[in-house]
């Protein structure tokens, strides 16, 4: 059955990030879904409670991949990306987020990694819009994150 977020267990963390000006600077957080698909959390089950090392090890097991996560300072609209050359990939994670949304945006990026894996051309030249492969990134990320979110962990 898929997961729903509880009205009274949401909760939006603080916009303010360590290192940002006293505004919280221009980190928006997302409130999350009212629903969390099912495939979305039978696929993060298995990724869930591990750190950045088992991440790679796992990530460069299911793509095939020698993958590389870092944190790294990038503006603050960007939360993360991946560059791939060869057989290659970094994933580069905003190092000024908070620690949730730090592993939100690598299961993010993870999840286009392992299932986007024809690159953002080939995408691009679908009918599928853009927007859908971000929404299924962000569904994935957020089965992830949900039982320490929600508290349950």
């Amino acid at each position: 059955m898929p997961r729903r977020a509880e009205a009274g267990r949401r909760r939006i963390l603080p916009r303010k990030a360590e290192g940002c000006d006293e505004d919280g600077g221009a980190f928006e957080f997302p409130a999350p879904p009212d629903r969390i698909p099912e495939w979305a959390v039978r696929e993060a089950e298995e990724w869930r409670g591990h750190g950045r090392f088992e991440m790679e090890i796992k990530a460069e097991e299911r793509s095939g991949l020698k993958v590389e996560i870092c944190f790294v300072s990038l503006p603050e609209t960007v939360w993360g990306l991946h560059v791939a050359r060869g057989d290659r990939v970094r994933l580069c994670i905003n190092s000024e987020l908070p620690d949730i949304w730090k592993r939100f945006a690598t299961y993010h990026e993870l999840y286009h990694l392992i299932a986007h894996t024809m690159g953002e051309y080939f995408w691009r030249q679908t009918f599928n819009p853009i927007s859908k492969f971000e929404t299924e990134a962000d569904m994935f990320a957020w089965a992830a994150i949900w039982p320490e979110w929600a508290g349950e962990e």
